[in-house]
């Protein structure tokens, strides 16, 4: 899978992703870096059919709208820590790679997985 993580997000999650064996770029790596703007990040997410992490929910309402970004994973922790974060990863990205083979919008939580239709 392509990913595309949000400037709030650990670069920790872009080497944790890549070595299971996905394609992932932070916004850390683009030209503006963490100032890339949603409308940068949504084009680029259809450009490359990247499916946007992200804890902005931002992102929701311009996904709902305009169906953009091309897919969407919102991490709907509040403050959380790096490592409590990887381990919502641990235990979910199973769940997550089979979701987005068929769904567009995903939410995770402290306490939850939710696939949006």
């Amino acid at each position: 899978m392509k990913f595309l993580i949000d400037a709030h997000l650990p670069r920790q999650l872009v080497r944790w992703l890549h070595a299971r064996g996905h394609d992932v770029v932070h916004t850390r790596d683009s030209p503006h870096g963490n100032r890339t703007g949603d409308s940068d990040i949504n084009r680029r997410s259809i450009e490359e059919e990247r499916i946007v992490i992200t804890k902005d929910t931002d992102f929701v309402n311009s996904f709902v709208l305009r169906g953009q970004p091309h897919k969407l994973l919102l991490i709907a922790t509040g403050n959380i820590t790096n490592d409590d974060l990887m381990h919502l990863f641990t235990m979910y990205i199973t769940d997550i790679e089979i979701a987005f083979t068929t769904n567009d919008y995903i939410e995770i939580s402290r306490i939850a997985f939710i696939i949006h239709i």
